[in-house]
C-alpha cells in the first residue's frame, strides 16, 4: 500500500523559509509525475508545483522565483523549499505522487505566514 509522509510545516514570519518534505514508500513502481498543491482557508486546491510526465517542471504564477520543487528518486521524496513567504503562502499544503495513472496524497502539512 503507498504511503505518503510529508513533514517540514510550520509558523514562519514573513521573508522567511520553509523546506516541506514528501516521502513515498510501498510501491515497486515509479512515479510518473509528483508535486505539491495547497489549499487556503476558504479557498479551493490549487497546484504550487510539479514535476510533469513529460518531465517538464511547472510553478503556480503566484510562486515563481520564490518556491523551488526537487526529487531525489533513490529516496522517492519530493521537495518544496519556499523562499520569502507571504502571509498569502498561509495554507495546507498536500504532495501527490501519479503512480500507474493512480494519485496519492499525502495527509498534509500546515504552513502559516505570519505579517
Amino acid at each position: 500500500q503507498v504511503q505518503l509522509v510529508e513533514s517540514g510545516g510550520g509558523l514562519v514570519q514573513a521573508g522567511g523559509s520553509l523546506r516541506l518534505s514528501c516521502a513515498a514508500s510501498g510501491s515497486s513502481y515509479r512515479a510518473t509525475a509528483m508535486g505539491w498543491h495547497r489549499q487556503a482557508p476558504g479557498k479551493r486546491r490549487e497546484s504550487v508545483a510539479s514535476f510533469t510526465s513529460r518531465g517538464t517542471i511547472n510553478y503556480a504564477d503566484s510562486v515563481k522565483g520564490r518556491f523551488t520543487i526537487s526529487r531525489d528518486d533513490a529516496e522517492n521524496t519530493v521537495y518544496l523549499q519556499l523562499n520569502s513567504l507571504i502571509p498569502e503562502d498561509t495554507a495546507v499544503y498536500y504532495c501527490y505522487f501519479d503512480i500507474r495513472d493512480r494519485y496519492y496524497w499525502g495527509q498534509g502539512t500546515q504552513v502559516t505566514v505570519s505579517s
